[in-house]
């Protein structure tokens, strides 16, 4: 497995440069992207194929791979909302996660497939998402880009084997999880989500939890909640997950560098912990 860490976990407005000086001076082998508006950093929705070969090329400069990105833009503009035009909008920030993503060589990008609220109902979210996923597939197949659904708090996909069920009426390969360890513990078992999900999952993310908080505030840096990690390990041996395990952690406020180095040494205690298993 390559070990990974999101951007969102340096402070916003972090230079790209540093994220990625960070990140290698911390030892991580891969740094997840986000799509941001056109005042972020980094990838944008303006973003020009030239302007990512450069961001690509500093990653490289810096020995790191790009093997997806992630999006908070879908949270403003949900595929499950009642005006079409905002789930339209919703699905041209997929359509270029997908061209830059095909642009810079990642394989997957990150999707929230909807919010459920009082205005949307859960079957609304559940029809319209899918409506609007399915759109999708015919790029996803030409670019050869995986679109990952990320279990997120969002009142909807609360299970498992509804999330297989939403992956596999798709019928689609381009289509599947983007696993969060950290997001279901407050509801559930992750290893139960892995081996529920199986080969489905595309990508993984890891955060911890304290399930005694119960609230967002009960989100922790690795190895400081109530995550099995060893039950985790074992399911990802199960389903041969050997792709990247991207970290997504709250920034620290007194030092960026703090957080990589950190984060680095607690997902080599994990990735120790999986190769016991492993052996």
């Amino acid at each position: 497995m390559l070990k990974g860490i999101n951007q969102w976990c340096y402070p916003e407005g972090t230079p790209l440069e540093k994220v990625f000086e960070y990140s290698h001076n911390a030892h991580f082998d891969a740094v997840e992207l986000n799509l941001n508006p056109d005042d972020g950093v980094g990838l944008t929705l303006s973003t020009t194929e030239d302007e990512a070969k450069l961001i690509l090329e500093l990653a490289h400069s810096y020995n790191l791979k790009l093997r997806s990105i992630s999006t908070g833009l879908l949270w403003k503009m949900p595929l499950s909302h009642p005006d079409a035009v905002i789930r339209e909008k919703g699905r041209r920030v997929i359509e270029k996660q997908m061209e830059l993503a095909s642009v810079i060589g990642m394989d997957t990008v990150l999707v929230v497939p909807g919010i459920v609220t009082e205005e949307t109902s859960y079957l609304e979210c559940y029809t319209r998402s899918q409506e609007e996923l399915s759109k999708l597939i015919p790029l996803a197949q030409t670019l050869n880009i995986n679109i990952g659904i990320e279990n997120v708090w969002n009142k909807f996909l609360m299970s498992p084997l509804e999330m297989r069920r939403y992956i596999d009426e798709l019928n689609s390969d381009y289509i599947g999880a983007y696993f969060d360890v950290g997001n279901v513990l407050q509801f559930g078992y992750p290893e139960q989500w892995i081996t529920t999900l199986g080969q489905r999952i595309k990508k993984i993310h890891v955060k911890d939890f304290n399930v005694a908080v119960g609230n967002i505030n009960g989100f922790v840096p690795l190895l400081a909640g109530d995550v099995n990690w060893k039950k985790v390990f074992i399911a990802l041996e199960q389903i041969g997950y050997d792709d990247v395990v991207t970290s997504e952690i709250t920034p620290y406020t007194l030092d960026p560098r703090l957080l990589a180095n950190d984060t680095s040494r607690h997902m080599d205690e994990l990735f120790s912990l999986g190769n016991k298993v492993r052996n």
